[in-house]
């Protein structure tokens, strides 16, 4: 059983005691309650609380102004928390008696005024409310920095703004004079692309995948053409938005394959130098920044795409110099550091996407050797069976592709040789359906792809197919 943290322990005096009432996080961060009894005049506290523990006792109600808080503080836009006692004030009347009958009291605590948003989701074009104070005719919206164009007011408190194209996830804030009110919390703008920090070394056909809180960025050609794999082990973490470097790979890579399990991310094959197939199989351990060899891949290609169901890692189609375009399915389990043969695909392809919905594997679009032909299929482990789903609308090869939820979603990729694809697209196997959804702002081929925190992360790739200008933007979707 594990114990929770303990941030502190109520004494009475002079903390107050029994703190019955929630908690809430005021602006700024610091957590404020009340403490329904004692504190040094007896009648109950406020106080505030930081997330790693330091206590500090805000106010001593005295009876007079109210005894024995017990609800939940509120925190008004401007700033102040609202609340109320069971007992206390001076409201001396039956059938309260001596005890009076209670007060509504306001605290204020030097936090500043903020906006609130009514909600804090929404795609572009939607109507958003915005509660605050001090609104005017002039007052100006923006979502992330993106200037909402349409704004009714009513009063100086409510503004309903429209979500403008180009916002993304971020905070909202009101401009009214010299005065600026920022949202708490982050909107978040569905179906909706924005970018992060540029790849330090841009890369195509890199694999990709993540392991505590960060993407691994493994590999790739970093030219304009099919030759002279890298090493490179580059690493991205969301929540700062900055890049550093991890041990290389022993070996340059590129098609490869990645996923990572029990906090150990795992390259399988690719090519070493463009021109032969590999079945090598690394692991890195990131507490050790090191790599160590595996049981090999039991068929060297390139071209491929992993997933993890039930902690084993699934290995999907490929290529190969001598076998081409293939069907062939692989699983590894970390565990024994063993291989099995698994029941192939429908239909032999390269470059699918590939994401676990469920307990369904979807390998959704790739290349047959001759076409893009939009092939989707769905495997069960547990029947070894691979099942035709519906097609992609928008066939392509060497997408950014990743299971979100309950749907896989694609974007960018190749079809013919040209520009690199724009559109974005979700399946849903629940209704095997496909939904076309906003598009990609950089058409991009064989970047690396990866899913975290329910967003879709494309990094890098060609700007064209089969190969052309690299890219070094890191592009995000919000479903």
């Amino acid at each position: 059983m594990a114990w929770l943290p303990l941030l502190h322990s109520f004494n009475g005096n002079p903390d107050g005691a029994h703190p019955n009432a929630g908690l809430v996080q005021g602006n700024g961060g610091n957590l404020y309650g009340a403490a329904s009894q004692l504190g040094s005049l007896g009648f109950g506290t406020l106080y505030r609380i930081s997330l790693s523990g330091g206590y500090s006792v805000l106010y001593n109600f005295n009876n007079t102004t109210g005894a024995y808080p017990n609800v939940t503080l509120m925190e008004h836009t401007n700033g102040a928390f609202y609340g109320d006692t069971t007992q206390g004030g001076t409201g001396n009347v039956s059938p309260c008696s001596a005890d009076a009958c209670g007060v509504f009291y306001t605290f204020k605590a030097s936090l500043s005024p903020f906006a609130t948003l009514l909600p804090y989701a929404g795609t572009v074009g939607s109507k958003i409310g915005i509660l605050g104070q001090g609104f005017s005719a002039s007052s100006v919206v923006k979502f992330n920095g993106v200037t909402a164009t349409t704004v009714t007011r009513t009063g100086t408190t409510f503004l309903l703004a429209t979500v403008p194209a180009g916002a993304s996830d971020g905070k909202v804030t009101v401009t009214t004079g010299a005065t600026t009110l920022t949202s708490l919390q982050r909107f978040i703008v569905h179906n909706s692309w924005s970018s992060g920090a540029a790849i330090p070394k841009p890369v195509a056909f890199a694999t990709a995948t993540v392991l505590n809180n960060k993407i691994y960025v493994v590999g790739g050609y970093p030219g304009m053409t099919y030759s002279g794999p890298v090493g490179n082990n580059q690493i991205y973490n969301p929540a700062t938005n900055a890049w550093s470097a991890g041990a290389s790979l022993p070996t340059g890579t590129a098609q490869a394959a990645a996923a990572a399990v029990k906090n150990i991310l795992y390259v399988f094959g690719g090519t070493p130098d463009g021109a032969t197939d590999s079945n090598a199989v690394w692991a890195y351990n990131p507490a050790t920044n090191t790599w160590s060899p595996k049981a090999a891949m039991p068929t060297a290609r390139r071209s491929i795409a992993a997933t993890v169901e039930n902690n084993i890692i699934y290995v999907v189609g490929g290529f190969s110099v001598s076998g081409g375009r293939l069907d062939t399915v692989e699983a590894y389990d970390p565990a024994t550091n063993s291989w099995t043969e698994e029941a192939p695909l429908l239909v032999g392809k390269s470059e699918p996407a590939v994401g676990l919905v469920g307990t369904t594997i979807v390998s959704a679009d790739g290349y047959n050797g001759s076409t893009d032909n939009g092939d989707n299929e769905g495997y069960n482990a547990a029947t070894n069976k691979w099942t035709a789903l519906k097609a992609d609308p928008k066939p392509r090869n060497a997408a950014c592709g990743g299971a979100i939820g309950s749907q896989i979603y694609i974007a960018g990729g190749g079809n013919t040789n040209g520009p690199a694809l724009t559109s974005t697209e979700s399946f849903a196997l629940s209704t095997n359906s496909w939904t076309a959804l906003a598009s990609v702002p950089q058409g991009t081929v064989a970047p690396g792809s990866a899913v975290y925190g329910g967003q879709l992360y494309c990094i890098g790739g060609w700007a064209s197919s089969p190969d052309g200008v690299l890219l070094k933007n890191v592009q995000v979707y919000q479903p």
